[in-house]
């Protein structure tokens, strides 16, 4: 019988946080030994999934500490933007797989992360967004855009999510960036009448974010041509949608040296 991954789920009591738990004490393959939150109050196992599972065992609040007493294989993070760099890093510093869902992380702090992966000699996947659907997404508005380069962004979330655009969002600029020729400046300026009201501006694609309740993940991708537009939209209606994909992502730990990119660059 095939060894079960053993893994941590840091941020246990957020909302992905919780259906990740749950994902991974269902699964025959994976093994949750703990579970980490510093907003706990002594929450069980049983308290956060509402089932019987064979173990059950507290929240506890010291990541390090919980890391070095049950050794696990992976570490999940889903937590915040503001500590996503310093838990990653102290994951990484005890030579344990880390998959990153908080999104936040800038370019200086991922290739930090990455070169501290590589000396550790083990696995760091940082994935914007775990839905099959969003991934297919992406891949299809990069192959768009090598016939329609004029794209635009929309990305809405549910109003608690505090960092703006999204990761997804990011990712799907990057990859059609990569697919589309270099862009001439506009021969016209644009005038703002409110400041901001064009969105972002990630290399020439203009990304605009919403922020309301009742919204989970979704994304727009409109391009447009002489005549004609084309819209690529995915939409994650419950957060039950992810855990295919971060399930998959842990997963495929074992073989991960070094720092993943997007879970496209894992299928």
């Amino acid at each position: 019988m095939t060894e079960k991954t053993r893994v941590v789920v840091n941020g246990a009591l957020g909302k992905m946080g919780k259906e990740t738990v749950k994902a991974v004490a269902g699964d025959p393959y994976l093994e949750l030994i703990g579970m980490v939150d510093i907003k706990s109050r002594g929450e069980t196992l049983k308290d956060i999934s509402g089932f019987d599972f064979s173990a059950d065992f507290r929240v506890e609040t010291d990541l390090e500490q919980t890391l070095i007493r049950l050794k696990p294989d992976v570490v999940v993070d889903f937590t915040s933007p503001q500590a996503v760099f310093d838990n990653v890093r102290t994951v990484l510093r005890n030579g344990i797989g880390c998959v990153v869902g908080t999104t936040g992380l800038a370019e200086m702090e991922l290739k930090q992360l990455e070169q501290l992966a590589i000396d550790k000699g083990t696995g760091l996947a940082v994935i914007p967004n775990f839905a099959i659907g969003a991934v297919l997404m992406m891949k299809f508005a990069r192959e768009a855009a090598r016939f329609l380069p004029d794209v635009e962004i929309i990305e809405l979330h549910h109003d608690q999510k505090v960092d703006s655009p999204s990761g997804t969002a990011i990712k799907t600029a990057e990859l059609i960036n990569e697919a589309r020729m270099p862009r001439a400046p506009r021969g016209f300026r644009e005038v703002e009448k409110i400041p901001g009201c064009r969105g972002g501006d990630a290399d020439q694609i203009r990304i605009h974010s919403v922020r309301l309740p009742g919204f989970v993940a979704h994304q727009e991708v409109i391009f447009g041509g002489i005549g004609q537009s084309l819209t690529i939209r995915h939409d994650s209606y419950d957060r039950v949608g992810f855990m295919p994909g971060v399930l998959m992502v842990i997963k495929k730990m074992s073989s991960v040296k070094g720092m993943v990119y997007g879970m496209e660059n894992l299928l």
